[in-house]
């Protein structure tokens, strides 16, 4: 349904695309960036700094909101799909094998 690439540091979208009207990917990763950084503090707070987010999963009804973060944290990947169309498996390949390609081209 929708896909964007993040910037952690400034919450800017450096790339996106939606297939669907009822979501604007830039205005959902704006604030899915304070979701991440949000969890990177937890995980300063709780004393975890060896730990590191490798992804984090919002499951709505009929939806699936997959974010991957790449580069040490600082990007992220944000994917939205039907879950009635796609399983979280399916999901994940995708997120992975796209993130691989991002990391090979830089």
């Amino acid at each position: 349904m929708a896909v964007a690439v993040v910037d952690v540091g400034s919450g800017k979208t450096l790339a996106s695309h939606s297939n669907s009207v009822s979501i604007n990917p830039e205005i959902a990763a704006t604030y899915n960036t304070e979701v991440v950084r949000q969890k990177q503090k937890a995980l300063t707070a709780l004393a975890l700094e060896e730990e590191q987010i490798d992804e984090i999963l919002i499951s709505l009804r009929h939806q699936l909101h997959l974010i991957k973060l790449m580069d040490a944290g600082h990007t992220f990947v944000y994917l939205v799909v039907k879950s009635s169309e796609t399983s979280l498996a399916v999901a994940r390949e995708v997120v992975r094998s796209q993130t691989l390609l991002l990391s090979e081209a830089r």
